[in-house]
């Protein structure tokens, strides 16, 4: 196995970039080939059959199933055209992949042969297995059928040989199995809520967007290497591995010349992922080695999340192109900084305006305030909600380890921002609001100028920053599906903005003039939400202690964080604004108690597969080594003398004794400890008994593992490490 570790880094110091063949059209010629989009749909569409589509699509119009055999047959049209052979749809289970199963366009003709048929109903409906997707009971064996139903707001693609179709995935009893379905009702919440809102300043709203830019971190390892490290091939993390000497503390890596191989790689991947209508824009290196960034272009959120989804596949599929292996686990290397996914968030109007901007004119800014202050009291009611959206044992990780924000949910607004609101907080309701003459209203709020999108900081260590004209939720973990804190953060937010406006129509109600009723309303509620409001280090101890007498949410066991979800506030504003009901919500923390603990369990095991198969046979045979030269030792020199000599070897005998042996008992602890966690029938106390004895114990036996890397010969070590894995490009 050591032979396959030189081998691999030999192998991998040669390479070089691969030739990537660049299409002789522009990007902007090529963008979206492969996406039945509206381009596509008014040159394969019948011109009614197209109005009626769109106006499901930009308006949220019911579908009119009667028009879905012509939508399916200029679909295929278009899909046999560009060559597929074979349909699916396209969903996203609670397995934070996504899931196809491919049927190709034949049916029999009935004169002995075959003929390309796709139907409307194959296009909107079609009936996978539920109880072999995760479900939380909802469905079992004996009562499987679940449902995919087409989602015609995301625009339908082809990858290879294979049209697929994006489709929310439902229960036969009609509760979400997905994460698209409560994303589309979710979005769909806000969208009113938002709109009766704006109507406040603008009468002619009638649409409002959630827009999402999420930044995709990943790191990129040598295909040889990842094979020969079993903890990266099983878990996407390394469970073992001292520091390199050099890892990022020069700073040197960040923003820094992308390698020739990388390059070669991002390259190919931009190529294809405009070709399937990603708008991807930004690439460069990350801080800490061998890691990267990607950023698209904002889209509209469910079409964003789509996108996310899809291009996490296109990176796997593109890397193995070049010798490659991406790895999106939040923290793959101990010690460096971890990978995540910024969702840059923010809402926008059909009448062109961003909610969460500021604007020239007073009655502009007390718009973008009203939103500003309405997100910050969502932000602030559910904090610990938030943070169970973005939770996971392997996000875990990262959260409050190096450039990621702490497991306590606040948000960052910049002292611009900040004095803003404390001048509203401070004022009287006569001190803003004044009468001028034929102006009509003028309201006292300090002018906040377009330079502000220039003029708020950045807070490294902010969970949720406010960053000019929208909200940057930097929890997010690299490997989730972004519709998570999307579903939470917008169905949030549709609450509140519900509340709001029922509290301004009651001032009105009782003869306050409008603007006079939301100043009151927004006034208070900056006092109310002040706890959510930091700007300061979210990593200091100091901020622990404030945030706690805050009354936030500072809980760091992700199974109990979980149980946000199911508090009472969670559940009646789910509930609310129809995106989930209790049973959908009890069935989801089942699905994630269960697979934090299975992914517990998987590095548990491979853990003690590299202790006793690696590790102490690896340690044994250098101590022997070194058990051999003490003895040469006393045959060449005289007693004294070989004493004085061996006395370092002896030590590392006795130290090499003493770690072998730690690992050794402390993997057999922990295999008795699984056992019994694997008795308890609750997942969630499972899930508990895992987080509490089973990962202290992995981290007690790495640390053994780690400090016998720096004593056993280099030559016989196994495992590919991290100088290695972090440096070769």
């Amino acid at each position: 196995m050591s032979k396959l570790r030189f081998r691999v880094v030999e192998t991998a110091f040669k390479k070089k970039p691969v030739a990537v063949a660049v299409p002789a059209e522009r990007p902007s010629e090529y963008f979206a080939k492969y996406v039945f989009n509206k381009e596509k749909m008014f040159r394969y569409l019948p011109s009614k059959v197209y109005a009626k589509l769109i106006d499901v699509i930009d308006n949220g119009a019911p579908l009119d199933r009667s028009i879905a055999d012509e939508v399916a047959a200029g679909m295929k049209k278009w899909a046999l055209e560009m060559g597929a052979t074979h349909y699916t749809h396209w969903f996203h289970p609670l397995t934070e992949g996504t899931t196809e199963k491919h049927d190709a366009f034949v049916e029999h003709d009935g004169k002995g042969g075959m003929m390309e048929e796709f139907t409307g109903k194959l296009l909107v409906q079609q009936e996978p297995d539920a109880s072999s997707f995760p479900n939380g009971g909802i469905r079992n064996t004996f009562e499987a059928r679940g449902y995919s139903a087409w989602d015609p707001s995301s625009p339908a693609f082809i990858v290879d040989d294979t049209l697929c179709i994006p489709t929310i995935f439902i229960a036969y009893t009609g509760e979400s199995l997905d994460y698209k379905a409560p994303l589309l009702k979710a979005l769909r919440a806000v969208d009113k809520a938002a709109v009766d809102v704006c109507r406040y300043f603008n009468p002619d709203v009638k649409k409002v967007v959630a827009y999402l830019g999420w930044e995709q971190e990943y790191f990129l390892i040598d295909e040889g290497l990842y094979a020969a490290r079993p903890d990266l091939l099983m878990t996407g993390r390394t469970l073992t591995g001292h520091d390199s000497a050099k890892n990022q503390q020069l700073e040197d890596h960040y923003f820094g010349a992308i390698p020739p191989r990388v390059a070669a790689f991002m390259k190919e991947l931009e190529i294809e992922a405009l070709k399937l209508g990603i708008p991807v824009k930004t690439r460069h290196n990350e801080v800490a080695p061998n890691q990267f960034e990607l950023a698209p272009i904002f889209e509209e959120c469910n079409l964003a999340v789509d996108h996310n989804m899809l291009i996490m596949a296109l990176m796997r599929k593109v890397a193995r192109n070049h010798g490659f292996r991406v790895l999106l686990h939040e923290k793959p290397f101990k010690g460096v900084n971890g990978s995540g996914k910024h969702n840059n968030w923010s809402l926008g109007t059909d009448t062109g305006i961003l909610l969460h901007a500021p604007g020239k004119l007073p009655e502009d800014n007390l718009r973008f305030i009203t939103f500003v202050v309405n997100t910050l009291m969502a932000v602030y009611k559910h904090n610990g909600l938030l943070k169970a959206s973005i939770s996971s044992a392997t996000n875990a990780h990262r959260l409050g380890a190096n450039e990621a924000p702490p497991a306590i949910i606040s948000s960052f607004l910049g002292k611009q921002l900040s004095q803003v609101l404390e001048h509203i907080e401070e004022s009287t309701k006569d001190n803003l609001i004044s009468l001028s003459g034929k102006q009509g209203m003028k309201l006292d709020i300090p002018q906040i100028p377009e330079l502000m999108i220039d003029n708020t900081d950045r807070n490294r260590t902010s969970p949720f920053a406010f960053t000019g004209n929208r909200f940057e939720f930097r929890a997010v973990g690299s490997e989730a599906n972004c519709a998570s804190a999307m579903i939470a953060l917008n169905s949030a937010l549709a609450e509140q903005l519900v509340e709001f406006k029922k509290d301004v129509d009651k001032l009105i109600g009782k003869g306050e003039p409008k603007i006079s009723a939301i100043l009151d309303v927004i006034r208070k509620y900056i006092r109310i939400c002040k706890p959510i409001h930091f700007d300061g280090n979210g990593y200091s101890d100091e901020w622990k202690a404030e945030a706690k007498k805050r009354g936030l949410d500072c809980e760091t066991s992700v199974p109990l964080i979980f149980d946000n979800y199911l508090k009472p506030e969670s559940i009646r504003m789910f509930e609310s604004v129809g995106v989930m009901t209790q049973k959908e919500l009890e069935a989801r923390n089942e699905v994630k108690w269960e697979t934090y603990t299975k992914k517990i369990q998987i590095e548990a095991r491979v853990l003690g597969d590299l202790a006793m198969n690696h590790i102490i046979p690896v340690a044994t045979q250098y101590q022997t080594d070194l058990i051999d030269n003490v003895y040469k030792m006393k045959d060449l020199f005289p007693v004294e003398k070989a004493a004085k000599l061996s006395a370092k070897n002896l030590e590392l005998i006795e130290e090499i004794a003493d770690r072998t042996t730690f690992i050794k008992e402390h993997v057999d602890t922990m295999i008795e400890a699984r056992k019994v966690a694997n008795k308890i029938e609750c997942e969630r106390d499972k899930a508990i008994a895992y987080h509490d004895n089973i990962v202290p114990m992995m981290e007690e036996i790495r640390y053994h593992i780690d400090k016998l890397e720096l004593i056993v010969d280099n030559q016989m070590w196994t495992l590919p490490k991290y100088r290695e894995l972090l440096f070769i490009r």
